[in-house]
């Protein structure tokens, strides 16, 4: 969703992705719910692995949480929104957790902004 909502709100500003530690190899169904109520389409999305990134050096690197589990990346600035996982969370506690990564996205982005 975070990966979104930089695409969404960042567009020209930043080239975002998104990683996990331990990706599912699909999009979470909930994830994919609850963008479409904003009426974003997950549905081209794909799970990707850290692991996947560990040779580019981005600008940020934003973690959600995932404390000494978080794999390293290199990056000029790192950030961790220690944001719970909701892929458990039924779906209104889940549209909690979405709208506060959007809002932490546009934080971010924000901060970007500035700093040009």
């Amino acid at each position: 969703m975070a990966e979104a909502f930089a695409k969404i709100h960042g567009r020209g500003i930043v080239n975002a992705f998104s990683a996990g530690s331990r990706p599912s190899g699909k999009i979470n169904p909930k994830a994919i719910e609850a963008m479409k109520m904003l009426g974003y389409d997950l549905t081209n999305h794909a799970s990707k692995s850290a692991d996947d990134f560990r040779n580019s050096e981005p600008d940020y690197v934003i973690t959600m949480g995932c404390g000494d589990e978080c794999p390293y990346l290199p990056a000029k600035h790192r950030e961790d929104w220690d944001i719970p996982d909701p892929k458990d969370l039924p779906l209104d506690e889940f549209i909690v957790i979405r709208n506060l990564i959007e809002m932490k996205v546009k934080e971010l982005l924000c901060k970007i902004e500035n700093k040009k």
